[in-house]
C-alpha cells in the first residue's frame, strides 16, 4: 500500500472509484425515484461539491501557496482562514461530495460503497500523507489547527 500513497492526481482517484460506482449500479437492483427528484438532489448535493472544492482552492490561492496535492511539502503557508475553518480538506470533501451526487444520479444505494471507499482511500494513502508534511513544515501550529477543526466536516 505504501507505494501508492501520495502517487494518483485525487480527480483521478475519484474518477475511478464513479466508475467503479457506475459499474456496480449496472449490477445490482437501484431504487425507483422519479427523474425530476433525482436530478433535482444530484444537482443540489453537486453545488454543495462545487462549492467546497472552490472554496478550497480559492483559499490557497489567496495565501499563495500549493494546490498540488502531489507535492505538500512545498506548502508555503498553513492555510486555516475560509472554508479551511470547517474542513481540513474541502476539496477532498467536495469530490465525496460529486461521488453522493453520482450515486443519487444513478439511483443506486449500493453505489455510496463508492463514497465509502474514496473516504477510505483518501484518508489512508492521501490525507495521511499531507498531514505528515504539514507537520514537519508547520510543527505545533499544524498540531493546534488540527485540534480545532475536523478531517472532513
Amino acid at each position: 500500500m505504501q507505494a501508492l500513497e501520495n502517487r494518483i492526481p485525487p480527480p483521478l482517484v475519484a474518477t475511478l472509484f464513479a466508475l467503479f460506482m457506475w459499474g456496480l449500479s449496472s449490477v445490482v437492483p437501484g431504487i425507483e425515484v422519479s427523474d425530476s427528484l433525482r436530478i433535482a438532489i444530484t444537482l443540489a448535493v453537486l453545488a454543495f461539491g462545487a462549492f467546497f472544492c472552490l472554496a478550497g482552492v480559492l483559499s490557497f490561492r489567496r495565501a499563495r501557496t500549493t494546490v498540488n496535492p502531489l507535492k505538500p511539502e512545498t506548502a508555503s503557508a498553513l492555510v486555516s482562514s475560509g472554508i479551511y475553518r470547517v474542513s481540513r480538506n474541502p476539496m477532498y470533501l467536495g469530490f465525496a461530495l460529486f461521488l453522493v451526487a453520482w450515486a443519487v444520479f444513478l439511483a443506486s444505494p449500493w453505489a455510496l460503497v463508492g463514497v465509502l471507499g474514496f473516504t477510505l482511500y483518501m484518508n489512508r494513502l492521501q490525507i495521511a500523507v499531507e498531514e505528515r508534511a504539514l507537520e514537519a513544515l508547520f510543527g505545533a501550529e499544524f498540531d493546534h489547527y488540527k485540534s480545532r477543526v475536523r478531517r472532513w466536516l
